[in-house]
């Protein structure tokens, strides 16, 4: 039922939002120029790498800026706004649709952080990794603590039910 639900879902929600993500893609564009979209490995269901596609929301670095260091100086004022909104994320309903990411799910974090998890941790790949999940929900957003988040995805693997991912989508609105 879950891939199910995700084809659906997913399918529905980029037609229906295809105006809000056209919007943001001329936006960006118009403003950053090219690429719109921000493309990185992430591993995914067992740890298989996929794409993740969401908004640009950084302008490039300027030379000699080293990019990792400098993120939080590269965001733009729409960039700012896309993240607010999550609307920098909707992209990856494309990802859900094509089956390399779920509606619900731990989110897909960095591949170096695959050789630092422990045997425990590594449990999050046990299902799809996901738009929004159960850390999520729980405030635990970007910077926080990465334990914690990764104690949230465990939860979530252990107690998965499609009764769980509906209450993790409507807590997510």
């Amino acid at each position: 039922y879950k891939r199910l639900l995700d084809i659906l879902a997913s399918a529905l929600g980029l037609i229906v939002l295809a105006p809000i993500l056209l919007a943001a893609g001329l936006a960006i564009r118009i403003t950053m120029g090219g690429p719109v979209l921000f493309r990185q490995e992430r591993p995914g269901y067992k740890g298989r790498s996929f794409v993740l596609c969401k908004f640009r929301t950084m302008r490039s670095p300027k030379e000699g800026e080293v990019w990792f260091r400098s993120d939080g100086e590269r965001v733009t004022g729409l960039g700012r706004m896309l993240r607010r909104t999550s609307i920098d994320e909707l992209p990856e309903l494309w990802n859900v649709l094509r089956g390399e990411m779920s509606l619900v799910g731990p989110r897909p974090l960095l591949m170096e952080y695959l050789e630092k998890y422990t045997p425990e941790e590594m449990r999050r790949h046990d299902a799809p990794p996901g738009i929004t999940g159960w850390a999520q929900i729980n405030g635990l957003r970007g910077d926080t603590c990465l334990k914690q988040r990764l104690e949230c995805d465990i939860y979530y693997i252990k107690n998965w039910s499609i009764w769980f991912d509906l209450k993790i989508v409507f807590l997510t609105f």
